[in-house]
């Protein structure tokens, strides 16, 4: 195993092992990818069945983008990956040679504003981060038909983050660290949302100017890559006494 796998393995342990701290977790059904560095169409994603508290490096499983099992262990119940993880994310590290990292979520205030016509609402600095930069996907059922590759990379287009109606949340990002931070806020801008809306009252949104202005000053060239990274690490000290380590 390279250096470059070693690396992109603890890290994406360690995405799981978040995950699981910030709650955004659906027992065993929801997923997390990251391509191998060059590999061409290789990536990780998680052993079926594993929960994401558990997760360690040597528990993911490298697969290519047409789902064939890289250098498994021999077993099919070591080597399995769940069937919708695998349409979703083969789609999009096919589609996006940008992207390095996929998660997707099945949160309930992620699921709740996906069932909301409207979408994502302007109301909070969280949400202004994906204001002309987020995209939706129509449900058209459990995701693990090959033909609805075709309509969600159509949908994704060239953005980070993607609303999949009546379904749940989904970034993409050239990091690990950018798809944590931005799945992060994308996260906590439902629940606000939720909230807000349980709360009654008549919302406030922002002038143009400000909507417009705030989007500007967080995606200033791109993303601050560095910015990401630097909270990333800041993170990894609330999982690194778990049991068993995510590095192994």
């Amino acid at each position: 195993m390279t250096e470059a796998e070693q690396e992109v393995r603890r890290d994406l342990a360690a995405f799981y092992r978040l995950a699981a701290h910030f709650h955004m977790t659906d027992l065993v059904y929801t997923h997390i990818s990251a391509s191998l560095p060059g590999t061409g169409d290789h990536f990780l994603v998680n052993r079926y069945g594993v929960l994401f508290e558990r997760m360690q490096a040597s528990t993911l499983v490298k697969i290519d983008i047409d789902g064939k099992v890289i250098d498994g262990t021999g077993d099919a119940q070591q080597d399995r990956v769940n069937q919708a993880g695998f349409v979703i994310h083969s789609a999009i590290h096919r589609a996006r040679p940008d992207v390095a990292c996929v998660i997707h979520t099945h949160t309930p205030a992620g699921i709740a504003v996906s069932a909301q016509k409207p979408g994502l609402l302007p109301i909070s600095q969280h949400a202004l981060r994906f204001r002309d930069a987020i995209a939706y996907h129509d449900y058209e059922g459990i995701a693990v038909d090959l033909d609805e590759q075709r309509t969600l990379i159509a949908d994704l287009g060239p953005h980070k983050a993607m609303i999949l109606r009546n379904h749940g949340l989904l970034v993409a990002g050239r990091t690990i660290p950018e798809a944590f931070t931005l799945i992060y806020y994308l996260e906590m801008a439902c629940k606000i949302q939720i909230q807000a809306l349980a709360g009654g009252a008549e919302l406030n949104i922002p002038s143009d100017a400000a909507l417009a202005r705030t989007y500007a000053q967080y995606n200033r060239n791109g993303g601050n890559l560095e910015h990401y990274a630097f909270l990333w690490r800041s993170m990894l000290p609330l999982i690194e006494h778990g049991d068993p380590p995510y590095w192994l």
